[in-house]
């Protein structure tokens, strides 16, 4: 259940109220067991597929392993960047770690932009230089994939819509889950054709899939990291929201950026020229952004006239 502090002080002598409402509806769930699972299950079968794909020669299994390992990596930071994110506040780190998972975010994307250079250049060469490939092995191993990947990714499911960690941790298990759908295929067909192309082919529509859920996950966490208005909240939608409350005559100064990958945070300025209406103001409209508007951290600041911000606000 969420909740909201307010606190505001009303200072006559200037004409200034500062409120500042702290709700916590949306921190981060705990994911601990999840993280943990998924760790210890794509290790064990990086391992596997590494050594099979290297004993099969099959190029799309050492792809999808290199892939595997950079998700193991990617699960490593944002279980890291989740505990961090939980860490008190400091006199330092005022809001403590909470921005170390958007760091998490881009690192992830950078990753996977190496692996998928890697992979590339891998596949090239086997491109250029075909070898035989073991298509039964590649079915085997695969669907053990699979079956890891599908388990993995739906420990994620619940928190993928809140949290761009999550959300990333299960896109990249999704994805893998579909990946290896396409090693069962590509290894069937081998089989049936004794074409060694498919192999190779394979391999590069693996990192088409890859590329293009690393270009989503690092547009999305570079957008956090340059503090823009996170995804479902409209800027125009909180500055009419203010506009529209009773007594309100002007608003100014209004910046909504994020805390972390779970956590916005909104500072404005509001033109009351009737005065400070009470704590009690301040505790509704911080209610309604928490509810409405998935902003639980608002520091507002009711002023009786609009001052000259060329002085300072």
């Amino acid at each position: 259940m969420g909740h909201s502090h307010d606190h505001s002080q009303d200072h006559s002598h200037d004409g200034h109220a500062h409120g500042h409402g702290h709700g916590h509806s949306h921190a981060p769930a705990d994911f601990g067991r999840a993280f943990a699972i998924g760790i210890v299950l794509n290790s064990l079968f990086v391992g596997v597929e590494a050594v099979y794909g290297y004993i099969s020669g099959s190029m799309a299994l050492v792809a999808d392993a290199g892939h595997n390992l950079s998700d193991v990596l990617a699960l490593l930071l944002a279980w890291g960047a989740s505990i961090a994110a939980k860490r008190p506040p400091s006199a330092r780190y005022t809001y403590g770690f909470k921005s170390s998972t958007i760091l998490a975010a881009i690192a992830n994307a950078f990753l996977l932009a190496i692996a998928i250079g890697a992979i590339l250049f891998e596949t090239v060469n086997r491109i250029m230089e075909p070898a035989p490939v073991e298509g039964m092995t590649m079915v085997i191993v695969a669907g053990i994939g699979i079956a890891i990947n599908t388990g993995t990714a739906l420990l994620f499911l619940k928190g993928r819509h809140d949290d761009l960690n999550i959300r990333g941790a299960f896109l990249h298990m999704a994805a893998d889950a579909l990946v290896s759908v396409g090693v069962v295929v590509a290894g069937l067909a081998i089989m049936s054709t004794g074409q060694l192309w498919i192999d190779p082919v394979t391999s590069l529509v693996i990192v088409a899939v890859i590329a293009w859920g690393t270009w989503g996950l690092a547009k999305d966490s570079i957008k956090l990291g340059l503090l823009a208005v996170p995804e479902g909240i409209s800027e125009t939608a909180v500055r009419t929201y203010f506009s529209d409350l009773d007594g309100v005559t002007a608003v100014h100064d209004l910046h909504i950026w994020p805390m972390s990958t779970t956590e916005t945070a909104l500072t404005v300025h509001l033109v009351m020229p009737a005065g400070h209406p009470g704590d009690g103001f301040l505790r509704e409209v911080a209610h309604d952004l928490e509810h409405h508007h998935r902003i639980g951290h608002a520091t507002i600041q009711v002023e009786i006239e609009r001052g000259d911000c060329a002085a300072g606000c």
